[in-house]
């Protein structure tokens, strides 16, 4: 079975000109096979255009550079679906791969991560919208009868996630 990945995030400046992005301003994202894992590269879009293009990306999309929001400290931190989601990517867990795609889907109906189109249909790409860092999973494929089981098992982790901390 393929791992689940967590990419670095956004990047503030192009990959090859070293240009620093300013907020509204429209770059490439592309994603590059490396090994057995993922490298990102941000590219302004003359970069973009001028890139070799005998270097095929896994995924590649435009976006509009918005800076980074202030991050406000936390009291105490909290372990949310998020920070379940990448604790259990960082474990790496193969029986847990069910478990993290609930929990990428409820970010995305919660608008936090944002589906990136893939052309490996084994793997989920998704987009932290906040932060721009790029989450990738291992798509189990599942039927409509095994989610009621697996988001059991979810909201059973985040009980113990949230009572626990």
């Amino acid at each position: 079975m393929q791992a689940d990945w967590e990419i670095k995030s956004r990047g503030h400046n192009c990959s090859v000109t070293e240009h620093e992005f300013q907020p509204g301003e429209f770059f490439f994202t592309m994603l590059v096979r490396e090994g057995e894992g993922f490298r990102r590269e941000d590219l302004c879009e003359e970069a973009w255009k001028t890139r070799n293009e005998n270097i095929q990306p896994f995924s590649f999309w435009r976006s509009r550079y918005e800076p980074p929001p202030a991050q406000p400290k936390e009291p105490l931190p909290k372990d949310d679906a998020e920070s379940l989601l990448r604790r259990l990517i960082a474990d790496n867990d193969t029986s847990l791969g069910n478990v993290r795609y609930i929990l990428a889907l409820m970010l995305e109906r919660k608008r936090v991560l944002r589906p990136v189109e893939s052309q490996d249909v084994d793997m989920l790409v998704y987009e932290h919208i906040a932060t721009g860092e790029i989450l990738v999973l291992t798509n189990p494929h599942l039927s409509l009868q095994d989610i009621p089981a697996i988001q059991k098992e979810v909201s059973v982790l985040l009980a113990d996630a949230v009572g626990g901390s």
